[in-house]
């Protein structure tokens, strides 16, 4: 059985088994543990998941494919396929007691973001992530202050989990063919948040505003929410652009929002 990659869905497919190999080696999938694949497009990764012998559960949008998927893998009694938009869908309600979930996926790249943050929401519940995304991405959330890739999605990100890149994935391991480079991240959920942030609506308010003209000195970008002496008073020189600022830094300047 077949099947044609639709655009609208943004499905590219991995078919490099040295690829395969590198990812199921770097996750250590070990038996039993309850682990969660978003968009499992062929089962490139379901079936060495399911070699492994953990409880599998599937996110898959196509129905075309959850068909697929169901006559694939119908000797498997550890899978679980569920039809659904992974974007809606709930993760908390595949957890079960102190055996928190490990997800992992080939994301498609026009709602890569998005998922990661729906994901989060449900951060209680993860262990940990591993995710195929467009390179660019990978880079911004794991850039560091002073870089030109850090900007909004490094400082939300990193409040919520630890990043690490693990390695690129060149586009001919995919079919179709992508225009970009890949790569997979690891991300590891913080069990306590590495600052203290009063509002997350409030940091998110001032991250967005500090990296929507991140040309701008943050007594200029940020004049309309702090007052240049909050921000001196913070021991912040407010002459320094927001890629200089650190997550601490972020926390420290949303905690002075008032209502």
């Amino acid at each position: 059985m077949s099947h044609t990659p639709r655009k609208r869905f943004g499905q590219n497919f991995l078919h490099d088994h040295n690829i395969i190999y590198n990812i199921i080696a770097s996750i250590q999938a070990k038996p039993d543990q309850h682990w969660v694949e978003i968009g499992p497009g062929q089962g490139a990764l379901t079936e060495p998941l399911l070699n492994e012998k953990v409880r599998l559960d599937v996110v898959e949008l196509d129905r075309d494919l959850v068909v697929l998927l169901r006559e694939k893998f119908k000797q498997y009694p550890n899978l679980q396929i569920h039809s659904a938009d992974a974007l809606r869908f709930d993760f908390s309600s595949l957890a079960n007691g102190d055996n928190k979930l490990r997800i992992i996926g080939n994301l498609p790249y026009n709602i890569s973001t998005p998922l990661m943050f729906h994901l989060l929401d449900n951060a209680y519940c993860i262990e940990d992530m591993h995710f195929m995304l467009q390179k660019e991405v990978v880079d911004r959330i794991c850039a560091a202050p002073g870089s030109k890739k850090y900007g909004r999605l490094s400082v939300m990100m990193q409040y919520y989990c630890l990043p690490e890149l693990l390695f690129e994935v060149p586009p001919e391991s995919f079919d179709p063919v992508p225009q970009v480079m890949s790569a997979i991240v690891r991300l590891v959920p913080h069990s306590q948040p590495p600052v203290t942030v009063n509002d997350m609506s409030k940091l998110n308010r001032v991250v967005t505003q500090a990296f929507s003209q991140r040309r701008k000195t943050l007594r200029n970008s940020l004049k309309k929410l702090i007052e240049e002496e909050e921000i001196v008073a913070l021991g912040i020189d407010p002459t320094l652009r927001a890629e200089n600022i650190s997550l601490a830094d972020f926390a420290s300047l949303s905690n002075l929002l008032q209502e």
